[in-house]
């Protein structure tokens, strides 16, 4: 899995993790891809460091540097917003 799709599925699920924190299922599969990014691309920090009108912004430590990637917020957020819709989950 390239690093910029691990880290959308990552900030996916962190965004589902954090509107549903007794949901054990999110909080485990966040677990699974922090891991991911730390033991497979090598990641020391990832954090959520804005959310505007359009983007979400995560703000990464790689090789001691730091790095900023930007993602559509309508994309992050639509996980949710499926679960949300889709009464089997809620």
């Amino acid at each position: 899995m390239r690093l910029e799709d691990a880290l959308f599925n990552w900030l996916q699920i962190q965004i589902v993790a954090n509107a549903r924190p007794d949901d054990e299922a999110a909080n485990n599969t966040l677990a699974f891809f922090e891991q991911i990014l730390r033991e497979d691309h090598g990641l020391g920090s990832f954090v959520i460091t804005k959310t505007d009108d359009t983007m979400i912004h995560v703000k990464y430590e790689k090789d001691e540097r730091v790095k900023l990637q930007l993602y559509p917020r309508e994309a992050c957020e639509q996980l949710l917003q499926d679960i949300v819709a889709n009464p089997k989950y809620n």
